[in-house]
C-alpha cells in the first residue's frame, strides 16, 4: 500500500502540502488540468525550485485578483456541486471544509449557515485544498501519515484582528493531535493545513516502516530560524508493519497505603482515559515490601490520571516516561452460537488474523444463562470465530488469485 508521511518539523499549510507533492514528483501540468475541474475562474498557479535556510524545495503559488468579504460554506458547497471533480476528491474536499466551517462556527458563535470563511474560502485556499487532495490521489497515495505539528508561537494578524498562535480555528482543529511549540515566533501551522490533515491522516507520530520512494519539500513563505519546510515521504508500507503510536508510561512507589485503596484508585483511572493499569509488588529501600502502580495513558489524558494519582495514593511524585507502541489491528467479529451472539476481538497485520479471544463479559453472560461452563462457551466461540475468519481469508485469497 503507498503511503505518505508528511513531517511537519515546521508546520504544515495548504500551499506547502502542494509544493511537497510537486517536489516528490507530482506533474504541475496534470495537476493544472485537474484543477480546471473546478470550473473557476480569476486564478493562476506556478511552482518553483526555492531555498529556505540550507534546503531547497518546491513553493506553490496561487495567484488570484479576488477581494471581498468571504465565501460562506454554501456558496463553496455550491461550487464543489457544479464542479466536474471526482466524486472521491469532492467528499474529502467538503469533509476538510465542514472542519474549519465547524471550527469557526463554535469560535466566533455564529451559525455555519451564516458563518463567512473569509482566508480559508478564497479562490487560493480552495484551490490549495483541491491541490492537495488531488494531488495524492494522481501520486496513487492510498492512506496518509503525519508527524506530530509544530505550530509556533507569537501572534498572527487576520481579518479578525490579531490573534495569538496557534490562531483559535486552527487550534480548535488541531483537538487530539499531537502538537508541540520550539518557541518560533511565527504562524507554523495554518487552519487550512491543520483541516487538510485532520481529514487526511490516518494516525499522528513517528514515521511509519516504510520503502521510500521519493521524497519533496514544499517550500513557506518566510524565512525563519529552521527550513521553513514541510517534507513529505512517499513509498510502500512494509507488509509486515503494525500499527505505532506514542503513550504516556507512568509509574509510582508505593509502601505506606492501605492496600484496599488500590482497587478504587484503579477503577478511576480507568475511568480518566487509563490505557493500561496493572499493580506490581516491589521490595523498596530497607527491605520494606511496597507496591509499584503502572499507568499507560495517551498523552491528552496525562495531566487527569496524575491528579488522579496524587489524590487517591500516598505518593510524593511519579515518574513518566513517553513510551512507543506496535499493536496489531483491532476489530470486533460477532459469531454466532448455540449459546447466542457473542464478539471476539481480532488482532490483525496486513489484514491477517493473528490472535483472536473471545470477548469475556459476553461468554460470562452466555454461560450463566445457559448454565453452562464458561470453558465450553469459550471453546465453541473460538471455534465458529476460527471457522469465520478462515473463510473469509480463503475468499480474499480467491478474489486476488481472480484478479
Amino acid at each position: 500500500m503507498k503511503i505518505a508521511y508528511f513531517d511537519c518539523f515546521s508546520g504544515v499549510s495548504g500551499d506547502m502540502i502542494v509544493g511537497a507533492l510537486l517536489d516528490a514528483g507530482l506533474d504541475l501540468r496534470l495537476l493544472e488540468a485537474e484543477l480546471l475541474k473546478l470550473g473557476l475562474k480569476g486564478y493562476s498557479v506556478s511552482a518553483g525550485r526555492v531555498g529556505r535556510g540550507t534546503i531547497t524545495g518546491t513553493k506553490f503559488v496561487v495567484e488570484t485578483d479576488e477581494s471581498g468579504h468571504g465565501r460562506t460554506v454554501g456558496e463553496i458547497t455550491q461550487i464543489l456541486g457544479e464542479s466536474a471533480l471526482d466524486d472521491d476528491v469532492r467528499s474529502s474536499v467538503r469533509a476538510v471544509i465542514d472542519e474549519i466551517a465547524e471550527a469557526e462556527s463554535q469560535i466566533h458563535g455564529t451559525p455555519v449557515e451564516e458563518l463567512h470563511l473569509h482566508e480559508t474560502s478564497g479562490l487560493d485556499s480552495i484551490v490549495d485544498i483541491v491541490a492537495s487532495i488531488a494531488g495524492l490521489k494522481m501520486l496513487g497515495v492510498e492512506a496518509v501519515f503525519a508527524s506530530k505539528i509544530h505550530v509556533g508561537t507569537g501572534f498572527v494578524e487576520c481579518a479578525h484582528g490579531t490573534l495569538p498562535v496557534p490562531a483559535p480555528a486552527t487550534l480548535a482543529l488541531l483537538k487530539g493531535i499531537p502538537v508541540y511549540s520550539r518557541g518560533v515566533e511565527s504562524e507554523l501551522a495554518t487552519p487550512t493545513g491543520a483541516a487538510l490533515l485532520r481529514v487526511l491522516a490516518q494516525d499522528f507520530g513517528p514515521l511509519p516502516e516504510m520503502n521510500v520512494e521519493a521524497v519533496g519539500y514544499g517550500a513557506g513563505t518566510r524565512e525563519l530560524e529552521m527550513p521553513n519546510m514541510l517534507r513529505v515521504v512517499i513509498g510502500d508500507i512494509c507488509s509486515a508493519t503494525y500499527e505505532r503510536d506514542e503513550v504516556v508510561l507512568v509509574e509510582v512507589n508505593i509502601d505506606d497505603m492501605n492496600p484496599e485503596f488500590f482497587g478504587h484508585a484503579s477503577d478511576l483511572l480507568w475511568e480518566r482515559g487509563a490505557l493500561d493499569v496493572y499493580l506490581t509488588p516491589i521490595f523498596m529501600k530497607k527491605n520494606r515490601p511496597g507496591t509499584m502502580l503502572t499507568v499507560l495513558v495517551a498523552q491528552e489524558h496525562v495531566d487527569e490520571i496524575v491528579a488522579t494519582i496524587f489524590d487517591e495514593t500516598t505518593t510524593l511524585g511519579v515518574r513518566m516516561t513517553k513510551v512507543e507502541r506496535r499493536k496489531l489491528t483491532r476489530e470486533i467479529l460477532q459469531v454466532e452460537t448455540r449459546f447466542g451472539r457473542i464478539g471476539v476481538k481480532l488482532g490483525l497485520a496486513a489484514g491477517r488474523v493473528v490472535n483472536l479471544a473471545p470477548e469475556y463479559e459476553d461468554c460470562r453472560e452466555a454461560a450463566v444463562r445457559c448454565n453452562v461452563p464458561l470453558a465450553d462457551v469459550y471453546d465453541e466461540v473460538r471455534a465458529a470465530a476460527r471457522k469465520v475468519t478462515a473463510a473469509e481469508e480463503d475468499n480474499a485469497n480467491g478474489e486476488i488469485l481472480g484478479d
